[in-house]
């Protein structure tokens, strides 16, 4: 699996393309916005664009969805059906966030704990997460040991929790019994900011370590 990541729209959200190196069919993971721009990056990269991934329902991370599968053609999945919600949300989270309008809509598939969803050859595992918002999933890598996990944990910080349905106990217990057991040598792409490893934030981030 290759990927490149594209902060995307005022607020910065980590869009990430992931692709198969073999059929150089890949997804977009969290496409928020400015979708020009991703659909250059795919273009630049010769990578065929199959379906749309997202972690979790709030505006940053799914406002460019509808409009790249309709250009496309292609299925939106994710995240787990609790943040079904969120999506009929999308009007009044684009006010409150001082994004442009949003119309709901659902994804065409939702995901749940344990399943696997591919991109050409790759594997990712479905790792429900919530916490952050209730239908929170992170998708896992398990070859190139990379996970990408949304708004759920950060370089020295975790997911807001005081949204629509968030909760910090169950956020914390997310990271730590789902996300934090697959290794300290696991990359995460967090949903803004730089990546880093689980290892380095089971050591130094001050949520982890209290």
């Amino acid at each position: 699996m290759k990927y490149r990541i594209l902060p995307v729209t005022p607020l910065q959200q980590n869009c990430s393309l992931i692709w198969d190196e073999q059929t150089m069919e890949g997804a977009l993971i969290d496409p928020g916005g400015d979708v020009e721009q991703l659909l250059a990056l795919a273009t630049q990269a010769g990578v065929t664009l199959t379906k749309l991934l997202l972690t979790h329902g709030h505006v940053d991370h799914v406002s460019g969805a509808p409009e790249i599968a309709r250009l496309l053609g292609i299925p939106i999945e994710g995240p787990q059906q609790e943040d079904a919600f969120l999506f009929q949300l999308l009007p009044q989270q684009a006010v409150m966030f001082g994004c442009p309008h949003r119309d709901p809509f659902l994804p065409d598939r939702w995901l749940h704990e344990g399943m696997v969803v591919t991109v050409g050859t790759i594997e990712l595992q479905v790792i429900h997460t919530p916490g952050h918002t209730p239908g929170h999933v992170v998708f896992f890598e398990p070859q190139t040991r990379t996970a990408f996990v949304g708004d759920v944990l950060f370089h020295g910080a975790i997911g807001r929790t005081d949204l629509p349905r968030g909760d910090y106990t169950t956020l914390i217990a997310s990271i730590t019994e789902r996300l934090l057991p697959l290794g300290d040598d696991v990359t995460f792409v967090p949903g803004h900011g730089p990546l880093s490893t689980f290892g380095e934030q089971r050591r130094s981030n001050p949520f982890l370590t209290e």
